[in-house]
């Protein structure tokens, strides 16, 4: 297969909360050359055979952080039940630890054409992983003068991740506008948004004005989520997506 392979070491691992955490791996310094937005292929040791033993995960820094944190990527997990690639990563994979790695790889970035124009990022759970490495390279470079708007959708409020850096970048920028949405918001503090992430774009965007739409996340989100903004009158150009399967 295409791309080459590297050896990377696991540096750092951070638990979020129960199914959801924080790797951080370093490979040389040829490997980490990727736009925001790509994705790296591990090679787990969970099969004889080579493309059984590959899972894919988008890398969630930004190319500016590498120059923070020299050789250095970030990935965020969710622990999929009965998941080999998963079960491995979350109960034997260790710090220390040497897993090979394909170099970034993929097509969901940013459309040169869209930075000067509104952005609209949609997501549910890890989903958020390429949006987090985006909104890190806009902001480091100053890349976009125009209205952001992250929309990111979980069940709980613990699944809420980067929260407070999101947070932080919206009270920074009068021009990023953060919006986590909770499907079983149980605490009655909760003063957020409730639901799912399609009524907040319907709102926010019922004037219909240009923009251009990011999504990433499970199937069933971004089948529902690109066909109720054609209805909208959004065209596929203004319409980018990223499938978590």
């Amino acid at each position: 297969m295409f791309g080459k392979w590297y050896e990377s070491t696991c540096i750092k691992i951070e638990a979020v909360n129960d199914t959801v955490r924080r790797f951080w791996l370093r490979l040389p310094v040829e490997a980490v050359a990727f736009k925001a937005g790509q994705f790296v292929t591990l090679d787990l040791p969970i099969s004889q055979r080579r493309t059984q033993r590959w899972r894919s995960y988008s890398i969630a820094s930004a190319v500016a952080d590498v120059a923070i944190a020299p050789n250095v990527i970030e990935l965020v997990i969710v622990r999929l039940e009965n998941g080999a690639g998963t079960t491995y990563l979350f109960d034997q994979f260790k710090e220390g630890d040497v897993v090979k790695v394909r170099e970034p790889q993929g097509q969901f970035v940013l459309n040169e054409a869209h930075l000067q124009e509104e952005l609209c990022f949609v997501c549910t759970g890890t989903g958020v992983a390429p949006f987090r490495s985006m909104l890190r390279e806009i902001s480091a470079k100053k890349l976009v003068d125009a209205p952001m708007h992250l929309i990111f959708g979980t069940r709980y409020e613990e699944g809420l991740l980067y929260r407070a850096e999101f947070e932080a970048l919206a009270a920074a920028n009068e021009n990023f506008h953060y919006y986590p949405v909770l499907s079983r918001a149980s605490a009655a503090d909760w003063t957020g948004h409730r639901g799912y992430v399609h009524a907040v774009y319907e709102e926010l965007f019922r004037d219909k004005r240009p923009a251009n739409f990011y999504l990433c996340g499970w199937n069933i989100m971004l089948d529902e989520a690109k066909e109720r903004l054609k209805n909208m009158g959004y065209t596929p150009q203004q319409i980018i997506m990223e499938s978590y399967g």
